[in-house]
């Protein structure tokens, strides 16, 4: 069986790869970007196949996609994640048009399942915890670009009856999380003995360990039933930036305390973040990892593997 991954030099994409090779998938393709940092999959490069192909090129992607003819598509490409990421232009070509391209292309071949991922960030600010039937109200560029792309996997998987999903992602943490955010920040930060500047510890988030989120990909490919579908992937629980922080100092325990008010908070913040998981339990989907546990895991992974964030 052919998988293809895109986004496979991110935080979840290059995850999902480890996990598929090590599950004993024999032939595992990614598509990359040219001038992508290979960081988290350097050393898995001999046990996979890699493309370097840009989503927005369709015919390049329907060249590739032709020879690969992939049986599983994972499709986590995305643009306009970070703060720093605020070309609408580049947002709307690389999440819509490049999601349109990819799975364009597949159409023409056939394919078992394409996994779309989408972000908590479609649902906009909210009173409630998020379920999939809520109307969207996305605040900002990336959450627009990821509405229109989910809304259009949903309607090619109801008119042409394909299999096609969408995972709406919370906030995953873990091994390989990125450098920048918050989780790793504040560990790296205390492992070594530098004081973590923060800016409010008020905000709220549903984090969820990488493990479980692996988790339901893998899963959701069995199950045949669900095209068309839109899953949350969350813990169910909410825990502010204070509170994580807190945890991640009580388990290091080394007596250097983050500091409050340093850093400037850069994007407006919503008093609840939190994703009902009632679909998605009825899915087959169940946590394993509770807030805590899994910030224990990271700490211990990171302790090995500090040298990988400089």
């Amino acid at each position: 069986m052919k998988v293809l991954v895109t986004g496979a030099t991110g935080f979840v994409g290059a995850c999902l790869v480890r996990r598929l090779v090590n599950a004993g998938h024999d032939e595992v393709h990614v598509f990359t970007r040219k001038q992508s940092n290979k960081w988290r999959i350097a050393d898995m490069l001999q046990d996979i196949t890699n493309h370097e192909v840009d989503l927005c090129d369709s015919d390049h992607v329907d060249k590739v996609i032709k020879k690969i003819r992939p049986n599983i598509i994972y499709h986590l490409a995305t643009y306009g994640g970070f703060a720093f990421q605020q070309d609408t232009r580049n947002i709307m070509q690389s999440n819509l048009m490049g999601t349109i391209n990819l799975l364009q292309a597949c159409e023409t071949v056939g394919f078992d399942y394409f996994v779309n991922t989408g972000s908590s960030s479609e649902y906009g600010l909210k009173q409630e915890a998020m379920k999939e039937s809520d109307i969207t109200v996305p605040v900002g560029d990336y959450g627009v670009s990821k509405v229109a792309t989910t809304l259009f996997c949903q309607s090619e998987a109801v008119r042409k009856k394909l299999p096609i999903v969408t995972l709406r992602l919370f906030s995953p943490y873990g091994n390989w999380d990125d450098p920048k955010r918050l989780i790793p920040y504040v560990i790296k930060s205390l492992l070594r003995g530098t004081v973590p500047e923060l800016s409010t510890p008020t905000s709220v988030r549903d984090y969820v360990y990488i493990d479980d989120v692996l988790d339901f990909y893998q899963m959701i490919v069995n199950k045949p039933s669900l095209t068309g579908q839109i899953f949350n992937v969350g813990s169910g629980s909410q825990h502010s930036i204070g509170k994580v922080v807190d945890t991640i100092t009580e388990i290091i325990a080394n007596g250097v305390v983050p500091i409050w008010g340093a850093v400037e908070q850069k994007r407006p913040e919503s008093s609840l973040w939190i994703a009902d998981i009632t679909k998605a339990n009825t899915a087959g989907f169940n946590i394993q990892s509770d807030l805590e546990t899994g910030l224990r895991k990271t700490i211990s992974w990171m302790k090995e593997n500090i040298d990988l964030y400089p």
